[in-house]
């Protein structure tokens, strides 16, 4: 399985993992398992898109993996700002979502460049 080489996909695990502990106090059981979904999301999508057959399926779970990065990101500053969450790990982990985004935006500008057109031909003389 390809996905468990990639970097990404790593770091998003660790994530996910540090998103589960972090929240393990919260009685808020509607923050608490929206926040662990987003986080959990993004490297099941990795993986996901890494076993698709097509690169065009493998880009599309790829921004699936970015999007939820940012809803996690989105959570984190409201769980913060709520009081649920500590400010210095939650901008630890805000840091850390930033960075694999810019991990999984650089994979999804290769897997583009990959796609090749195919080139018409016009037959002109």
């Amino acid at each position: 399985m390809r996905f468990e080489k990639l970097d990404a996909w790593k770091r998003a695990s660790r994530l996910s993992c540090q998103i589960y502990k972090e929240s393990e106090a919260i009685q808020n059981w509607g923050f608490k398992d929206q926040i662990t979904r987003s986080g959990l999301s993004v490297p099941s999508n990795i993986a996901e898109g890494e076993e698709r057959e097509t690169p065009k399926e493998k880009i599309r779970f790829l921004y699936y993996a970015k999007g939820s990065l940012g809803e996690l990101v989105t959570q984190l500053y409201i769980g913060i700002e709520i009081g649920y969450l500590s400010k210095q790990s939650s901008m630890e982990l805000i840091k850390e979502a930033k960075e694999i985004a810019k991990i999984i935006g650089a994979l999804i500008r290769n897997k583009e460049s990959q796609i090749k057109e195919d080139n018409a031909d016009y037959n002109i003389e």
